[in-house]
């Protein structure tokens, strides 16, 4: 399967209703239409992203909606024990991201 890989303003809405996302909140890239969030990061990280700095979310293109659930969010030592961003900063962050690219 091709990932998208946003480094520059890009519509999402032609891939429909729901895009699975991860968020480079250092790089300030997205990498999107993954079927798991998993994948998603594995292509972020092949473009040079530490795992670190990735964070999943869900896009909903024509709604303009963003949640920010994926397994990848699991982070028991970074202090994130649920599949939800709990950190507002980060949560922020990726807000900002998804919104400057794909919005």
């Amino acid at each position: 399967m091709k990932y998208m890989i946003i480094k520059e303003k890009t519509s999402l809405d032609s891939l429909g209703s729901f895009v699975k996302v991860v968020v480079d909140i250092e790089r300030q890239i997205i990498s999107a239409d993954c079927e798991l969030h998993v994948d998603c990061a594995e292509e972020l990280m092949k473009e040079g992203s530490a795992y670190v700095n990735l964070w999943g979310a869900n896009v909903y293109p024509k709604d303009k909606k963003i949640d920010f659930i994926a397994l990848i969010n699991i982070r028991p030592a970074s202090g994130n024990r649920s599949m939800e961003i709990e950190d507002q900063n980060i949560r922020k962050k990726v807000e900002d991201i998804i919104k400057k690219l794909v919005f």
